[in-house]
């Protein structure tokens, strides 16, 4: 099998099912998750890439396929056989030979499998109890937002696959349709103050805006936010007030998600916490203890083989951190451990929190 270049367009994706009911916009996202391969005459397509995982179909070529119980059957891509997964809801593939130069393309079982939940939410009534008591012109309002909601950069394919929502469930993003709300924001706007209490975790769908701190009476550049990044979510989770300013630098939206709806359908999905005991183990396994605390606390006593990471520059590690690796955040109480993991897991790291920081770890153990 060798790859080359073949040309795929939204026009070949949506003559495949289920993708056959996406927009254009979605079909366009779904490009760039799609991969094609080339297979040579006489090759087995699956002998060196299986099926497990992905969604494979044929779009150029011929193939035969052997079956574990014995039958065969000649796959043509312009067969309504084609326009369907290779292997979905039949009999094991045991082989395949390519009859002559075929081109399969491959999309991620999970990914494809979310992108179609939500092409279904967008086009049935999400809260029915709710829509029944509404009029028609209200329905209307309600179905218009949520299709608005669902061409947001909050639920690109990328927040999809990499982002926010990977790892959620697909009730719980149901949910969230239901329970965001978008909001018109101007330039000079301050959405979040440093010292208020947290209130809304936001994402900005569209427009710009500035991270400020103040330090010794003046206030400090921190981060600059662009369409697609998220804020507001430490004080949420740490419960602690708001550790800096962001201010809008130009007009834009944003779509925000109030603090107990944040807690139960975002935080407690990403937020997985291990016992000192078994953090330990897994720590023997290959993980890597991730200290958030300032500089000085963690020279005063870190944990054996911690790296640190400042809970201040956590975003600065996203891309930087090793993606292959487990790691373990701790902090002294948990909380700021708790803030730094959910940044981390938003991103797609796999992270997880050390229960109760350095307050649970025996006074016996390493330092």
């Amino acid at each position: 099998m060798q790859a080359m270049t073949y040309a795929l367009d939204i026009k070949i994706l949506a003559g495949l099912e289920p993708i056959s009911s996406f927009g254009p916009a979605r079909l366009r996202e779904l490009l760039d998750y799609s991969h094609i391969e080339t297979v040579i005459k006489g090759k087995d397509p699956f002998k060196a890439h299986g099926l497990q995982g992905q969604s494979v179909y044929l779009v150029d070529g011929e193939v035969e396929l052997t079956y574990r119980d014995g039958n065969k059957v000649i796959v043509s891509a312009q067969s309504e056989w084609a326009k369907h997964p290779l292997g979905k809801r039949q009999p094991d593939i045991v082989s395949a030979a390519a009859l002559r130069e075929s081109h399969l393309l491959r999309i991620d079982d999970e990914l494809l499998d979310r992108m179609v939940t939500l092409d279904q939410f967008s086009q049935h009534d999400l809260d029915a109890p709710r829509l029944a008591a509404t009029g028609q012109e209200e329905r209307a309002d309600v179905s218009a937002s949520v299709k608005r909601l669902l061409s947001s950069s909050m639920f690109s394919a990328d927040n999809l696959k990499n982002g926010p929502l990977a790892h959620l469930p697909m009730t719980n993003i149901s949910a969230l349709l239901q329970r965001i709300e978008a909001v018109a924001v101007w330039s000079g706007d301050i959405i979040i103050r440093e010292g208020d209490e947290g209130d809304y975790y936001y994402l900005i769908d569209s427009g710009r805006a500035q991270v400020t701190r103040r330090v010794g009476g003046m206030v400090i550049p921190l981060a600059d936010l662009k369409a697609g990044d998220v804020f507001g979510e430490e004080a949420l989770v740490s419960g602690a007030r708001r550790n800096a300013t962001v201010t809008m630098k130009s007009n834009g939206v944003l779509l925000r998600l109030g603090r107990q709806d944040f807690l139960s359908l975002l935080q407690e999905p990403l937020l997985h916490k291990l016992s000192y005991e078994r953090a330990g183990q897994a720590v023997a396994q290959g993980a890597v203890w991730l200290d958030v605390r300032n500089p000085p606390e963690y020279r005063y006593d870190k944990l054996p083989g911690a790296m640190n990471v400042p809970l201040n520059d956590i975003r600065n590690a996203v891309g930087v951190l090793d993606r292959s690796k487990r790691y373990i955040a701790y902090c002294q109480s948990g909380r700021r451990s708790a803030a730094a993991a959910f940044i981390l897991a938003q991103a797609g790291y796999d992270v997880q929190v050390l229960d109760g920081g350095l307050w649970s770890v025996p006074k016996s153990a390493p330092q």
